[in-house]
C-alpha cells in the first residue's frame, strides 16, 4: 500500500497494533484497551501497562536520535548508545490499580522480570510515583538478573551496558536498581564470584541456573524467585 515497510511483524501482530491505535485515537485509555486485548486471547492473567500517559524511550546514538523502534527493529540495534531518555515519564501519572496493588496489604513481593534494565524496566521505573512506591514498598522487592557472565538471555543488554560505560555483568544490574529498589537478585551459577560485591551494595543474591531453555524450566526459575522473595520477608 506505499506505506514503510521496514517494521517488520506478522499479520496478527499489525491487526494489534492497528486495534490499539484505533481505540487510543477514539480516546480510550491503553489500560483499558491492553485489558480487552487479554480478553480476547483468552489470558486470564491481569497485565496492565504502568500509565495511561504516553511515554517515549529515546535512544541517542553515534548516528543520531532515534525513538525505540527505530533503534531496534530499524536499524537492528547497530548504532551504539550514548544515552538514553524516556520522554513523558516525569509527567506521567502511575495508573492508579497499580498503585493500589503496591499498597495492598495482601501483597506478598514484587518481582522484575529478567528483562533489558535499560529499555524495558527503566521507563516504568522513570514514572516518579511508581519509583517512589517501589522504594517505599513493604515487601520484599526481588530482581531477576538478565546476564548469564559477559552474556544476555537474548537483545543488546550487554552491547548497551558496554557501550555506556559500564561493566557488563550481573554486578551492572543490581547496582543499576540498586538496594533502594530491590533487597534481592538472583543471578545464575556461572557468575556466583559476583555474590560478596554485589551483597556489599546491601542486595542479598541467590545463584540458580537461569537461563530457560524450556517452560519447565521458565516455572522452576518463577517458583525460585517467589521461595526467595518469601525468605526474604521472613
Amino acid at each position: 500500500m506505499g506505506g514503510d515497510a521496514w517494521f517488520r511483524l506478522g499479520d496478527r501482530d499489525l491487526a494489534v497494533h492497528i486495534e490499539r491505535s484505533t481505540r487510543l485515537d477514539q480516546g480510550e485509555t491503553l489500560s483499558k484497551v491492553t485489558q480487552d486485548l487479554c480478553k480476547a486471547f483468552g489470558l486470564d492473567y491481569c497485565i496492565l501497562p504502568p500509565t495511561n500517559d504516553r511515554i517515549r524511550t529515546i535512544v541517542e546514538t553515534n548516528i543520531g536520535i532515534m525513538e525505540f523502534q527505530e533503534y531496534f527493529v530499524r536499524n537492528r540495534c547497530e548504532p551504539v548508545v550514548t544515552d538514553l531518555r524516556y520522554e513523558g515519564a516525569k509527567k506521567a501519572r502511575l495508573l492508579p490499580d497499580i498503585s493500589s496493588a503496591l499498597l495492598n496489604p495482601d501483597l506478598q513481593s514484587v518481582i522484575i522480570s529478567p528483562s533489558n534494565p535499560f529499555l524495558s524496566i527503566a521507563p516504568i521505573l522513570a514514572i516518579p510515583d511508581f519509583q517512589k512506591q517501589l522504594a517505599n514498598c513493604r515487601v520484599p522487592r526481588v530482581a531477576v538478573s538478565p546476564m548469564v557472565g559477559a552474556r544476555a538471555f537474548k537483545g543488546p543488554t550487554a552491547k548497551i551496558m558496554g557501550e555506556l560505560g559500564y561493566e557488563i555483568s550481573s554486578f551492572t544490574v543490581a547496582s543499576y536498581y540498586s538496594s533502594n529498589l530491590i533487597d534481592g537478585i538472583i543471578i545464575d551459577t556461572g557468575d556466583a564470584d559476583l555474590v560478596p560485591r554485589i551483597e556489599k551494595l546491601g542486595i542479598r543474591t541467590y545463584v540458580t541456573d537461569t537461563l530457560m531453555k524450556s517452560f519447565d524450566e521458565k516455572k522452576r526459575l518463577a517458583a525460585e524467585a517467589i521461595q526467595f522473595a518469601k525468605s526474604l520477608g521472613d
